[in-house]
């Protein structure tokens, strides 16, 4: 090669190292767009096949698991975004407000997370293992595969003063329900999508116990006219005057255990089990994606998995946000 053509090849290289310099720098600056499914390729390659083995594990020692890991994830979502702020244990956090306390399936996500520091030490957030688990409890109970973008860090605050003003109430109306919906980014199909949840879990009998009171013989008769007169027996019975706080009922009285499309198909016989899932049927801006769903189950599936993706991103934090916790129950310091 000519030795003055060589020089010039060499000098416009030595010019271009700042330009790759700054863009190997911005690559590896994530931002609240940078999530991707392939997030921990190098570092955690393994990730979403030991969270999904740590559900799949206990959930075979507790069929209640998938249902609690689910609804872990909406109380999480919906208060400071998706940033795992309800696992931190404590006084005055999320998780200890009265609203919080009947959730579960902790243990399952600090059972992942104490794996995961032993393999990859400082590297997977606890927002991001709450999110593959929750997706993992849907398709191990039969419902759709889900590809999650990862990158999630974990929040730095956790306020039960945050819970009410966020969390869905269960005696909401429609237009309270899409007003909350709404303030996350989430629209009214999404609302109706991600309220098939419900499909799987339990629920204690003080979330619906406004559609009961109790007769002067003491039992239990039910003030919701549209509850379908056998299953409102069943709930009174089950949820009877001088019952155990602890007593549950499950969210889907035909297929409790499995995620599928019951869920709509049970709203339309008036057997939906808390007041803010009956009202979607009594309602036009909703009635009609009930409807669909309740005949085609491969549509709810379809529409889940988008739906799942976005309650899954609500309030991302990255980047120089937040952190990556030795501890889902506590901060790190």
């Amino acid at each position: 090669m000519d030795p003055k053509l060589h020089q010039t090849i060499l000098l416009s290289s030595f010019k271009l190292i700042p330009f790759i310099l700054i863009a190997v720098f911005l690559l590896s600056t994530p931002s609240a767009s940078q999530l991707s499914s392939d997030f921990y390729l190098f570092s955690c390659p393994n990730v979403e096949r030991l969270v999904r083995n740590t559900v799949e594990s206990a959930s075979a020692l507790d069929s209640t698991i998938p249902g609690k890991l689910l609804r872990l994830l909406f109380h999480d979502c919906l208060i400071e975004g998706c940033d795992a702020s309800v696992l931190i244990q404590g006084k005055g956090t999320e998780r200890s407000d009265p609203a919080n306390k009947s959730l579960g399936g902790f243990y399952v996500v600090d059972s992942a997370k104490e794996l995961l520091e032993v393999l990859c030490p400082g590297t997977v957030s606890c927002a991001d293992i709450l999110v593959l688990a929750a997706r993992d409890a849907v398709e191990l109970t039969g419902g759709p595969s889900v590809e999650v973008p990862l990158g999630r860090r974990d929040g730095l605050v956790s306020s039960a003063s945050n819970v009410r003003p966020n969390m869905v109430d269960t005696s909401f109306s429609v237009d309270e329900l899409a007003q909350r919906f709404t303030s996350k980014g989430l629209s009214m199909d999404d609302l109706v999508v991600l309220s098939g949840a419900h499909t799987v879990g339990s629920s204690h009998c003080d979330a619906f116990s406004e559609r009961f009171k109790q007769s002067s013989n003491g039992t239990m008769v039910p003030v919701d006219t549209s509850l379908e007169k056998g299953y409102a027996k069943q709930l009174a019975e089950t949820c009877r005057a001088g019952a155990s706080a602890t007593t549950t009922v499950d969210n889907d009285p035909s297929t409790p255990s499995s995620f599928d499309n019951q869920y709509y198909v049970n709203l339309l016989a008036n057997r939906g089990l808390l007041h803010s899932d009956s009202v979607l049927v009594t309602d036009a801006r909703t009635r009609s994606t009930v409807e669909a769903f309740s005949e085609s189950q491969d549509a709810f599936f379809m529409t889940w998995a988008e739906s799942f993706v976005k309650l899954s991103t609500i309030g991302v934090k990255t980047g120089d946000d937040g952190e990556i916790r030795f501890s889902c129950s506590s901060v790190n310091g």
